[in-house]
């Protein structure tokens, strides 16, 4: 797991910038601070030199010659193509796992970010048809494979990954991203050169016009699911590779093409009965867990008290006899953040180990600002937690956590999935199991809730999925904007604020779990593990986003995976032999976030967040409504909790303003 950053002259004759590109890898230390490593390409001779840097090991510095970026030196004064790269070191950490990698006799280099859990499979194919390998890494299976197969590839291999690989003989830059985008990568076109790395922020430091996406911003501050978005960032000029892309240079024409989408026509077509289906998920999940823990270090995870992680655990557990070291957070004061009890029931059944940590309003103050800067993006709520538990793996030197994000989205674990399970019922006129079913949903609930939770499905089984995301957006949460940024926002996105959440031709329940995958929430949730994770030089593995897993999943009928109000009914039936039977009968089971809006804003951070909205940077910023937000703001200390998470996003986007000037 690591940080990779790059420029290449589209034209392939003008010089880059090799300070730029060194800065551009310092600013991503903190992906990888085990080593450090450059590569610099004449294109028109096909020549190349690796490098070691100021902060590689020895035993590396002996082996390379070590980068300075000097002006002065002849291969850096004619490089048109150059790789940086920062490692953490998880598979093959002796030398020989340096990067950026280079086959001399294939004539190929690459800077890789990620994990290919599948390459002693690979590795095997590929001796078969001749390959000889150096070492024991993934990354040298990339580029024999790429050799082998070419762009093709990528599809087999099962992993998280963004690299660029150079192809000295055909003179082409390959890059590609995971199919979900795990692993990020960025880019940009500026002067006639092409820019790429891990985070946003090393491409701040090129030369493109740092102007605002500002329909960006208000999107993703009116629907927090949308805080990573199609291509787009925070910047008009810099973009995301999307998942399940690759991206070529050749001739300097930059061409980009999707390799993976979820199979529309594949959804809810198999013909298996449920007990046949839960056969098979567990057979694919317990490999998708064999394969994600291969390492050469240390693996462990994080616990919270429900269904996925406890599953992944005693998962793992089963298939090592070492206990596994997990890390949880909990809230003793917020009885809904504490899972203490549900904690203890998993260790005592798995073996493992376990670590605590409850973090307060005082550290969610002192981590706010350098948790913004290492997101690139406004923080969610939840941070606090994720930040504490990495921060923990790290100081017991804990590499790599397992981790549970992504079985909500694939199992239907959200309780938005109960509204378009009973709109499918209405729009395919299933009377009978919507007159037995849904009383049984609604029993017990307060005459208000049971009022709004009809509501919801009758409009999720009238409108599309887009039109319930326009609601959302219009009326969900008070805009704290001003008119004239809201214009500017509109007038920077001609086509429509949410142009790309997908109306296909599928029951409500898959187009709500096929958004979610492609459009909203497993982007932004995977955008937030990549950064807490590797801000504090941990790897985060996510096994339910195996492809295989995830398309197995989708295969299946919406009745298998959710009828209200149980949820993850075929994950849960998956699991039952593995979890405790405490865990498997749970179903109060909250989300994962911290106490912002509940407590720390009305008491430890109300000092600080009262001195920020009245300051005059907040007041001259130019773009909130300002009555409106001070209104909100007496309505949420008056005890109404409405208003608090638009609130939260305010002071949020403030404090990324002050970061990211």
């Amino acid at each position: 797991m690591c940080g990779i950053s790059g420029i290449i002259s589209l034209d392939g004759k003008k010089q880059i910038d090799a300070l730029l590109l060194q800065e551009m890898t310092q600013r991503v230390k903190h992906r990888g601070p085990d080593d450090e490593g450059y590569l610099l390409a004449n294109i028109a001779k096909g020549s190349s030199i690796c490098y070691a840097g100021t902060d590689s090991p020895e035993d590396i510095k002996r082996i390379y010659p070590v980068f300075s970026g000097s002006k002065s030196s002849a291969d850096i004064s004619t490089a048109q193509l150059g790789f940086g790269f920062r490692r953490l070191s998880i598979l093959e950490l002796k030398s020989k796992g340096h990067q950026p990698m280079s086959d001399e006799k294939l004539k190929l280099s690459i800077s890789f970010n990620g994990e290919i859990y599948n390459y002693l499979e690979l590795k095997a194919q590929l001796q078969d048809l001749g390959y000889v390998f150096n070492s024991g890494s993934d990354t040298e299976v990339i580029l024999k494979a790429y050799h082998a197969w070419g762009d093709n590839c990528v599809e087999k291999f099962i992993g998280m990954w963004a690299f660029a690989l150079w192809d000295a003989t055909n003179k082409r830059l390959f890059c590609s991203r995971d199919r979900y985008g795990i692993k990020p990568f960025y880019y940009c076109i500026q002067d006639g050169f092409l820019f790429w790395g891990s985070e946003m922020k090393q491409l701040l430091a090129t030369p493109i016009p740092k102007t605002l996406n500002t329909a960006m911003i208000w999107r993703s501050m009116k629907i927090n699911a949308l805080m990573v978005y199609d291509n787009q960032t925070y910047w008009q000029n810099i973009h995301s590779l999307l998942p399940g892309h690759n991206l070529s240079v050749v001739s300097g024409v930059v061409e980009i093409k999707e390799y993976y989408h979820l199979d529309v026509e594949n959804f809810e077509s198999s013909q298996l009965s449920f007990s046949q289906a839960v056969e098979e998920y567990q057979r694919l999940f317990l490999d998708s867990i064999a394969l994600q823990m291969r390492s050469d270090v240390q693996i462990g995870a994080s616990l919270s008290g429900g269904m996925d992680s406890s599953a992944i655990v005693c998962s793992a557990m089963q298939q090592q006899a070492v206990p596994m070291p997990t890390f949880s957070s909990f809230y003793a004061d917020t009885p809904a953040l504490d899972e203490r009890k549900w904690i203890e029931t998993i260790v005592q059944h798995s073996g493992c180990t376990s670590e605590l940590i409850s973090p307060t309003s005082a550290d969610a103050l002192k981590w706010w600002i350098d948790a913004t800067y290492y997101n690139d993006l406004p923080i969610a709520a939840g941070f606090v937690s994720q930040y504490a538990v990495m921060q923990a793996a790290h100081a017991r030197g804990v590499k790599v956590l397992l981790s549970g994000q992504g079985s909500d989205e694939l199992n239907g674990g959200y309780k938005h999935a109960a509204y378009r399970y009973f709109a499918d019922q209405i729009r395919t006129l299933s009377l009978g199991k919507l007159s037995k079913e849904l009383p049984e949903y609604l029993q017990g609930s307060q005459l208000l809730t049971k009022l709004g939770n009809m509501a919801k499905i009758s409009l999720s089984a009238l409108l599309p999925e887009s039109s319930l995301y326009k609601l959302e957006f219009n009326y969900y949460r008070f805009d704290p904007f001003s008119t004239s940024f809201k214009e500017a926002a509109h007038n920077n996105n001609q086509e429509g604020i949410l142009q790309k959440i997908t109306d296909i031709k599928a029951s409500r329940m898959s187009n709500f779990l096929y958004n979610m995958m492609h459009n909203t929430s497993v982007q932004t949730l995977l955008h937030f593990e990549d950064r807490l994770s590797m801000a504090n030089s941990v790897e985060s593995r996510v096994p339910f986003l195996d492809n295989r897993l995830v398309d197995f999943v989708f295969s299946l009928p919406s009745a298998y995976k959710t009828k209200p109000p149980e949820t993850k009914l075929l994950h849960r039936a998956a699991m039952k032999e593995f979890i405790p039977a405490e865990i498997y009968n749970r179903k109060d089971k909250g989300i994962f976030s911290s106490p912002f809006y509940q407590q720390w804003m009305r008491d430890g951070l109300k000092p600080f967040i009262v001195d920020l909205l009245g300051s005059n940077e907040f007041r001259r910023r130019g773009i909130w409504n300002l009555p409106s937000i001070n209104r909100q703001w007496q309505l949420y200390l008056a005890g109404d909790n409405r208003p608090a998470e638009m609130l939260y996003n305010v002071i949020a986007l403030e404090l990324w303003f002050q970061r990211f000037p």
